[in-house]
């Protein structure tokens, strides 16, 4: 009987002790989905996947780590968004505001990126793997890489 205690107890140590993961607010997903606005919105880690979000306000949210595998972000608003982590693999980027947004170690593989303004966003470790990206500043290169004056 005490083996069997100490072993459960062995066993069961580990998941006392850990801490919880943040993740999305449900409330804040839901709000989302139905109304196209989340500002200043807990999303990260949230599975947006193929989400239709044409035009939404997303500015100051919180997608860290979000799954936003091709979903559409056509007119969107992210000025300030914090996507670092954030995949959007053949994700609809085009006419999006990404100014002044976290984007570092986003995904972009496969996905399409027209006339974004992507002015001020941190971009360190961006993944553009296969993107179709046309008239915004996202391109290869360093500290170097002349970045365009959008505003």
């Amino acid at each position: 009987m005490k083996i069997k205690l100490l072993a459960a107890l062995t066993l069961a140590t580990p998941l006392l002790l850990t801490t919880s993961v943040k993740a999305a607010n449900p409330q804040h997903v839901q709000k989302l989905i139905s109304t196209g606005e989340c500002t200043r919105c807990d999303l990260s880690g949230a599975n947006l996947s193929g989400a239709h979000l044409i035009g939404a306000d997303l500015r100051d949210a919180n997608l860290k780590g979000a799954n936003l595998t091709k979903a559409n972000l056509e007119g969107a608003d992210l000025t300030g968004a914090n996507l670092a982590g954030a995949n959007l693999t053949s994700a609809f980027a085009t006419n999006v505001n990404f100014k002044q947004a976290n984007l570092n170690r986003a995904n972009f593989t496969r996905a399409t990126i027209h006339d974004s303004n992507v002015y001020g966003a941190s971009m360190n470790d961006l993944n553009i793997t296969n993107a179709e990206i046309f008239n915004t500043g996202i391109g290869i290169g360093g500290e170097d890489a002349e970045i365009p004056d959008w505003k």
